[in-house]
């Protein structure tokens, strides 16, 4: 071409998540049995949504608005349910004007790093979530700057090094953070949301929170929104439906801006997002009718209950699964779908491997190993030769090897199967070098 076309950030726009699967795809041509630990998608993974739920949204596609255009910013009813949910919590105060819907939370990522100045950054926690971590780089054209999750410490932020970052660093404009978070499972303290606030506040950054998984909590913590603690500062909260009712294919998430007419800069950058989004038309209509009759409806704390128990139950198994083995350490999570198992430093090489009984498959796994990072290695081992599809915990651009699975996994027996089997991979694997 006579001119290069490539964005600067295009090579930034890798989602370890998805990538997994080209390899998994490979290895079921070769007659493997492949089980989908890689994805939080629970309907993919056998859980059913509640009848109450089907009739909802049954009776409104009944109803011709419901196929038509809504508002750019969304359907109005919808934001004023929503707007009224946050202002019960007590915290930031919101209008429905500062909520805004998009395509799921990875059209408001796209759009929410896309129209930052390209000088500003946001600094985020790693291990990252692919999603916020791609965006925000590809965005800026550099690496994705990051604090550290300490795994020593259930994973909840090391403040000093958050803090010492936002002070050396005057390119820095915002916070991410991510509760309950994904990868780990960790759900932030109110002390740890403050500490954090505290720090935006001193150092004049907005904080965005992607709050997806906010009702799924369970292991004796509590759901803490970030208006109930934001106070003044301005900040961006991210919400959709995907994971909680649970209707990942609605593709339905919001914003909630807090605090926007506390700083003009602020202020105009939402009006950028939002003049973007107008570019659009708008975002679905079906799923954003459904949000106050499904969330108003006196079943639904209920359901969120249900659903929390029955993630902590799993939660446990897991961790029981994966507590003693040697060589690893992992937290049981309090929240979201998802563990992270880490490996202790010094424990991989590039010698270990497991047993793979079919030839072409552990061919192609040897091939694959040879340019590998160490807890790559593993997870193509595992694959190839369990069938068990995990991430790599380095895909989530972090430093540190291990590896992320969910609880996802509605079949009881093959729940079992699946921790017991990577559990006894760990141990082979690590024992064989």
């Amino acid at each position: 071409m006579r001119k290069n076309l490539v964005h600067a950030g295009a090579g930034s726009l890798t989602y370890a998540i998805r990538e997994i699967v080209i390899v998994a795809k490979q290895f079921q041509k070769l007659g493997l049995n492949i089980t989908w630990e890689n994805i939080g998608d629970p309907i993919q993974k056998g859980e059913h949504v509640e009848q109450w739920i089907k009739d909802i949204v049954a009776e409104i596609v009944t109803h011709d608005e419901s196929w038509a255009y809504c508002d750019t910013a969304g359907v109005p009813a919808t934001r004023e349910f929503l707007a009224n949910e946050v202002n019960k919590r007590g915290g930031a105060k919101i209008t429905p004007d500062d909520i805004i819907f998009f395509n799921g939370i990875g059209d408001a990522v796209a759009k929410v790093y896309g129209f930052l100045r390209r000088e500003a950054r946001i600094l985020g926690p790693t291990p990252a979530y692919s999603t916020h971590s791609s965006a925000e780089s590809a965005h800026s054209g550099y690496e994705h700057l990051t604090y550290e999750l300490d795994p020593y410490k259930n994973w909840m932020p090391d403040l000093q090094d958050l803090e010492m970052k936002c002070k050396y660093n005057d390119s820095i404009g915002g916070i991410l953070l991510i509760n309950p978070d994904n990868p780990t499972g960790t759900v932030y303290t109110r002390e740890m949301l403050e500490a954090i606030v505290d720090i935006a506040r001193r150092y004049k950054l907005f904080v965005i929170c992607d709050e997806i998984y906010i009702h799924i909590v369970y292991n004796g913590f509590k759901s803490i929104h970030l208006s109930e603690v934001i106070g003044e500062v301005p900040a961006i909260v991210m919400r959709g439906i995907s994971k909680e009712i649970p209707w990942p294919g609605s593709r339905c998430g919001w914003i909630e801006v807090l605090n926007r007419a506390s700083d003009p800069v602020f202020d105009a950058y939402v009006n950028s997002i939002l003049a973007a989004k107008r570019l659009e038309v708008c975002s679905t209509t079906i799923p954003q009718m459904a949000i106050p009759k499904i969330m108003g409806h006196e079943k639904y704390p209920a359901h969120l209950r249900r659903r929390a128990d029955m993630f902590f139950g799993r939660a446990k198994e897991a961790y029981n699964a994966f507590k003693d083995i040697k060589g690893v350490k992992a937290n049981c999570p309090s929240g979201a779908f998802y563990m992270t198992v880490l490996f202790e430093d010094g424990v991989l090489n590039n010698k270990q491997h497991l047993k793979i009984e079919n030839a072409a498959i552990r061919e192609k796994v040897e091939g694959l190993v040879k340019t590998a990072g160490n807890d790559s290695r593993f997870v193509y081992y595992l694959m190839g030769s369990t069938g068990i599809c995990t991430v790599p915990l380095t895909g989530f651009y972090c430093k540190r090897e291990g590896f992320r699975i969910t609880l996802l996994e509605c079949d009881e027996n093959k729940r079992k199967w699946i921790f017991e089997a990577i559990a006894k991979a760990l141990r082979e694997y690590i024992a064989s070098a």
